[in-house]
């Protein structure tokens, strides 16, 4: 019997692929939920956009019908020898081969008061449910670490009405992962949002408890006291492998695996927001915890185990994510800060929240990767363009070719051309016809 740990997108997409392909015995176990859910919609619940069922790709049915096993259990141990994992409840369970996609939980940085009542990350449905709880009795609310998850919780509590201080600890947000000109552009954008209170460069000291140790307030570095009712924890997540580590498998941050996502045991592999790859593959992460690598991983680890050994080979790196009501979109490789021999184009709309961030090669002009906000561009386009090796010239003069948006909609490829001719002294026009027009017309 496989047996899968975990019933993210991860483990999930595992499952489901090893069924196409064979008919091995597969079991699920989490402790988080019975069913697969997005867990990416969960503050759309909050907001009152959908249910918890509609966040569910799958009917009840599905897994009887392919046969995955679903159990609803806390793993405790991990006995590798004996291929048995030992749960909470006291059951034994036992496995031919043991795929581990236990994902992530919320950083904690040893804050005092960090355990409070009222303080929670947002990652699983158990923390939706803790903010659901305490929503109605919450005036306002801080939160911790300027990442996506951040963003999330800040448009849930403001769609309630509850007053939002965000803590940043850099000068320019998320400045880690955008150019400075892009940190910038979302600056702007959050700080036209009435509730949102935005403190830049500014640590949390510790987390102020009442007698009760319920939240009343936080104080920071820089001494200021602010009050407040909940404490969301968004500075990042870190692998959830308590349990891995003590059952004897190799783990650093994460749990190690090579490029075909074995562990250090016998016939146990790891991926997911989990994995560390001992190796990383050039220009990528060691720990690569984005929806799509997930995905991705699930897909070709499935392929391993029912018999056609694949290694890792997630191609070009996307993602994509919203910051309130703009979409961010990025293909390719965009830095924080521009590498030697690279160029940059930066298109920003004068009136509009549309920027499109361009990177290319000076001498070659190969274009190396776009960050996108405010508009929606197509996946396979720039997947494309990547594997070609195409030119910057040709992306922008075909560039029409990758907007999402119906045919209705603004254009804004001429405006962007002439800037970009402007700029840098060339003479390029858009194409009448693109090759994914005549593609689809073929």
């Amino acid at each position: 019997m496989i047996v899968i740990i975990g019933n993210g997108i991860s483990g999930v997409t595992t499952a489901r692929h090893i069924r196409k392909n064979s008919d091995e015995e597969i079991m699920i176990i989490s402790s988080e939920s019975k069913y697969f859910f997005s867990r990416t919609a969960l503050m759309y619940i909050f907001m009152g956009h959908m249910t918890f069922e509609h966040t569910q790709p799958y009917e009840p049915h599905f897994w009887k019908k392919n046969r995955i096993q679903l159990s609803k259990e806390y793993i405790e141990k991990i006995d590798t020898e004996n291929k048995s994992l030992y749960t909470k409840s006291g059951k034994t369970i036992s496995y031919d081969k043991l795929v581990l996609a236990t994902g992530s939980k919320p950083n904690k940085f040893g804050w005092k008061g960090q355990d409070a009542d009222g303080v929670r990350g947002l990652y699983s449905k158990q923390d939706l449910d803790y903010i659901e709880e305490r929503a109605p009795n919450i005036k306002k609310a801080v939160i911790v670490g300027g990442g996506l998850i951040g963003i999330e919780m800040a448009e849930m509590f403001l769609s309630r009405n509850i007053e939002v201080d965000f803590l940043i600890r850099e000068p320019l947000f998320w400045n880690g992962v955008l150019p400075d000109e892009d940190s910038k552009f979302i600056m702007n954008h959050l700080s036209k949002h009435h509730g949102l209170n935005m403190y830049y460069s500014t640590e949390l000291d510790e987390i102020l408890t009442d007698a009760n140790d319920k939240v009343v307030g936080i104080k920071t570095k820089d001494s200021q006291d602010i009050e407040c009712q909940f404490v969301g924890l968004t500075a990042g997540v870190s692998p959830n492998i308590d349990f891995v580590k003590e059952s004897g498998i190799d783990c650093q941050k994460g749990i190690l695996v090579n490029t075909f996502f074995e562990t250090s045991a016998k016939d146990v592999y790891a991926i997911g927001d989990c994995a560390q790859f001992k190796e990383p593959i050039p220009g990528r992460r060691a720990l690569e915890q984005v929806w799509y690598t997930g995905k991705i991983m699930g897909e070709q680890l499935a392929q391993t185990l029912t018999g056609n050994r694949t290694e890792y080979n997630p191609g070009y790196w996307f993602n994509s994510a919203k910051f309130m009501e703009i979409e961010y979109q990025t293909y390719g490789t965009v830095l924080n800060k521009l590498q030697e021999n690279q160029e940059e184009f930066i298109y920003k709309h004068p009136k509009e929240a549309i920027l499109l961030h361009f990177v290319f090669e000076k001498d070659s002009r190969k274009f190396i990767g776009i960050n996108n906000f405010g508009l929606r561009l197509r996946h396979p386009v720039f997947n494309h363009w990547l594997l070609k090796k195409a030119t910057i010239d040709e992306v922008l003069q075909d560039l029409k070719t990758a907007n999402f948006d119906p045919e209705f909609y603004t254009k804004y490829e001429n405006e962007i051309i002439t800037q970009f001719n402007q700029q840098f002294g060339t003479s390029l026009k858009v194409n009448k016809k693109t090759w994914w027009q005549k593609l689809i017309k073929a």
